[in-house]
């Protein structure tokens, strides 16, 4: 039967762009439709059991402190916690967490629920409906229509994908499930810019059917970092995982087969993720290397199956197991599910704006593998913005830009939107040139107020983060309250000249090995904060220089954001530009300064011609 339904925002896919899409657009105030094609699998985790890692970690806790669901639900279903780069500064630390596959859906679920302006549809969508170029709802399978002001994709792999095992290849979004047809022949038919791009996973393996002893045991953090800033401590039982390698005999197995894999057989042609890469890619591309680390990582408390991560695959099911049992204790594992590859379409960033709307297709956004991305995390990130910026154009407030030089969300949608993506694109704290400031243990300082001000942040994370605010800013105006001589300083064993200058509790903090618990030996009157506390302004002083000096780099960059770049602005007319940089720049069509400088390829010299035309325009209309 054919019904009509409206809502103020539809959010296409449930996972992890998906959720906290729709999270981010009902909590916005926006009447929010989740569309998915099973309601049971919301949250589904469909490769690696596991959140965060290396700049992964720091998107999940910006989304936290937007408020989103990410962050929240992997500390429900955290089954190991490991804070990655212990030893290193906090600026480039992650955390991390295996999760329990079942227990993650059902925490993601249960949120989904209790979300209020938020209703789950279960259905397959087979279009867009489109009046006046601008996208206005969707169509159902079963001819059902839903409009709204704005539509949300978020397809993963779903897009015409296709999973590879050896020659064998069929049509399907993910192991077990349907690919979208209908909807992937819509957007081409669109003359949308789509390319194909690739990821693989792993065989599933048997834990019972493991001999776990002689193999090199890890176990979690003895204090786990965890994601959200609302969480306290783990509730789930904690579990270590294994770790074994391949070896010469592996190897072997793996070249003598490499025309049979799907890769290397020539049945693929997207371009998979660099540094994620397939056995067959690490034996190929590192030919010298004689083994490779695998983790052997459980999925559930209550689950057998072990995720090898390090040995994702598109061979055969046979030579899978051939390689698979010629590893240290994995000899007579059972494979439970065979890796496979898959390939799907994406359609190229850098024809959205920085909200992730389409140029070309107002009211359509897009968010997480369709952009070129891989991973949950920047799936996710990418799903709140989407969704908070879906709301603000069906409630007609403002659209949300994330600046690169206040988060790493800002970073990614940056780099995507102006840089496009040649392979997966996946995130690094090297890829964030203020990621000192850009720390994931400071995300609430940096985002929560701005989330408090957009108006999507509840009120049981405003009361704490006040208090935390509170008590971060009393110990730190105790610390800029006391004056410390350096011959007092030198005197407790701080590395100091004894005739040097004074400084502050806060500036004596920013010592070498200084702690807040060694400066209050030095002054006993200050304030014993609690751990947490101390601990951030610790944080907060051992990279207060450096942050002063990158103020300034911040600076200039937002100099060059405020300089905007008309939508109308003509390349073609601006002589003195190379024919790439032309066609890079129409392509990509820059809103800022900042942005144009970006673009892969640009010169101080070509951005001078922009600038001097838009200076020059800006006089025409001004006279």
């Amino acid at each position: 039967m054919f019904h009509v339904k409206h809502f103020d925002v539809i959010i296409v896919g449930g996972g992890h762009a998906g959720a906290d899409a729709a999270h981010a657009a009902a909590r916005l105030g926006a009447e929010t439709a989740l569309v998915t094609l099973r309601a049971s699998d919301l949250g589904v985790m469909s490769c690696n059991p596991a959140i965060g890692g290396l700049g992964k970690g720091h998107l999940v806790r910006e989304i936290d402190a937007l408020d989103g669901l990410m962050g929240r639900v992997a500390d429900v279903a955290g089954i190991q916690f490991r804070l990655l780069n212990r030893k290193k500064g906090p600026a480039v630390q992650g955390p991390r967490a295996q999760a329990d596959r079942k227990l993650y859906r059902e925490a993601m679920t249960a949120a989904i629920s209790r979300t209020t302006n938020l209703q789950v549809i279960e259905g397959e969508v087979s279009s867009l409906i489109i009046k006046n170029g601008e996208v206005e709802g969707i169509t159902l399978g079963d001819g059902s229509a839903i409009y709204a002001s704005a539509v949300v994709l978020t397809t993963g792999t779903f897009l015409r994908g296709t999973i590879h095992i050896g020659d064998k290849s069929y049509p399907g979004g993910r192991m077990g499930a349907e690919r979208s047809q209908q909807l992937a022949d819509q957007l081409a038919a669109l003359d949308l810019p789509l390319g194909r791009l690739k990821t693989g996973t792993p065989p599933r393996l048997d834990g019972r059917t493991i001999n776990w002893e002689g193999l090199e045991i890890q176990s979690g953090d003895d204090e786990p970092a965890l994601f959200s800033f609302m969480s306290t401590a783990p509730t789930a039982r904690q579990v270590p995982c294994g770790i074994t390698h391949t070896n010469p005999r592996t190897h072997e197995i793996i070249n003598a087969n490499l025309s049979r894999s799907a890769m290397y057989g020539g049945h693929i042609e997207g371009v998979g993720p660099r540094y994620c890469p397939s056995i067959e890619d690490k034996v190929v591309r590192f030919a010298t290397k004689h083994s490779h680390q695998i983790f052997l990582e459980p999925e559930g408390l209550d689950d057998p199956t072990v995720y090898p991560n390090g040995i994702s695959t598109s061979l055969p099911e046979d030579v899978q197991e051939a390689y698979v049992r010629s590893i240290v204790g994995l000899e007579n594992v059972k494979i439970i599910q065979p890796g496979y590859a898959i390939e799907y379409d994406y359609i190229d960033p850098r024809s959205l704006h920085a909200s992730l709307e389409l140029r070309d297709l107002p009211g359509l956004f897009l968010a997480g593998q369709i952009n070129g991305t891989t991973g949950y995390e920047e799936a996710a990130a990418q799903g709140l913005v989407a969704g908070l910026n879906a709301a603000a154009r069906a409630l007609d407030r403002p659209e949300m830009i994330f600046a690169r030089s206040e988060s790493y969300i800002g970073v990614m949608l940056d780099d995507l939107v102006t840089q496009g993506v040649a392979e997966p694109y996946r995130m690094f704290t090297s890829r964030a040139e203020f990621r000192l400031s850009l720390r994931a243990d400071n995300a609430d300082q940096r985002l929560t107020p701005r989330g408090i001000e957009l108006g999507c942040v509840g009120e049981d994370r405003k009361r704490l983060f006040g208090e935390k605010l509170e008590a971060l800013t009393k110990a730190r105006d105790g610390l800029e309250a006391v004056t410390l001589t350096s011959r007092r300083l030198a005197a407790a064993g701080f590395r100091v000249n004894a005739d040097g200058p004074k400084r502050s509790g806060f500036e004596a903090l920013s010592l070498p090995e200084a702690s807040f618990a060694r400066v209050r030996e030095v002054e006993p009157s200050l304030a014993r904060p609690a751990k947490g506390i101390a601990e951030q302004i610790e944080r907060d002083a051992l990279y207060s220089t450096y942050i002063a000096r990158q103020e300034k780099d911040v600076a200039a960059m937002q100099r060059d954001e405020r300089e905007t770049i008309p939508a109308d602005f003509v390349y073609s007319e601006l002589q003195g530009l190379s024919n790439e940089l032309r066609a890079k720049l129409i392509a990509t069509q820059p809103a800022t300064l900042g942005q144009a400088a970006r673009i892969g390829g640009m010169t101080p010299a070509a951005l001078s011609l922009i600038l001097a035309r838009l200076r020059r325009d800006q006089k025409r209309k001004a006279s």
